[in-house]
C-alpha cells in the first residue's frame, strides 16, 4: 500500500488557508493526520473514520482544520483554514485498516498501531 500526501511546500502567510491530500492505493482506509514539527514530537492533528461517519481533531486546530473524504474512495483531504506559524510542520497522513474504528478511537491510539504511512509534506506558515 501507498500513501502519498501532497498540497504543502510552499509558504503560506499568517490567516491564510491550505488544502492537503492523501491518496492511498488500492482503496478505502480510515485516516489520520499527524505533523512533527522541528525538534518537536509528532502529534495527532485530525482523522476520519473508514465511512466517514466520524471525525476528530487535536484541540489545537478544532474550528480551522477540516478532514473530508473525496468522491474517490482512497482521498483524503485536510483544509486548513486560519493558518498559524505554529502549524508550520511536516504533515503525514496515516492508514488503518479498520472499518469499525471511529475517529475518536484513532485520535487516541499509538501512531504504532496504523498499518502505513506517507511520506510527508511540507507546511510553512510565515508570521
Amino acid at each position: 500500500v501507498q500513501l502519498q500526501a501532497s498540497g504543502g511546500g510552499g509558504l503560506v502567510q499568517a490567516g491564510g488557508s491550505l488544502r492537503l491530500s492523501c491518496s492511498a492505493s488500492g482503496r478505502r482506509y480510515a485516516i489520520a493526520w499527524f505533523r512533527q514539527a522541528p525538534g518537536k514530537d509528532r502529534e495527532f492533528v485530525a482523522a476520519i473514520s473508514w465511512s466517514g461517519a466520524s471525525t476528530d481533531y487535536a484541540d489545537s486546530v478544532k474550528g480551522r482544520f477540516t478532514v473530508s473524504r473525496g468522491d474517490a474512495e482512497n482521498m483524503v483531504f485536510l483544509q486548513m483554514k486560519g493558518l498559524k506559524p505554529e502549524d508550520t510542520a511536516v504533515y503525514y497522513c496515516a492508514a488503518l485498516d479498520s472499518p469499525g474504528t471511529t475517529a475518536q478511537t484513532m485520535a487516541v491510539m499509538p501512531s504504532d498501531d496504523y498499518n502505513y504511512w506517507g511520506q510527508g509534506t511540507l507546511v510553512t506558515v510565515s508570521s
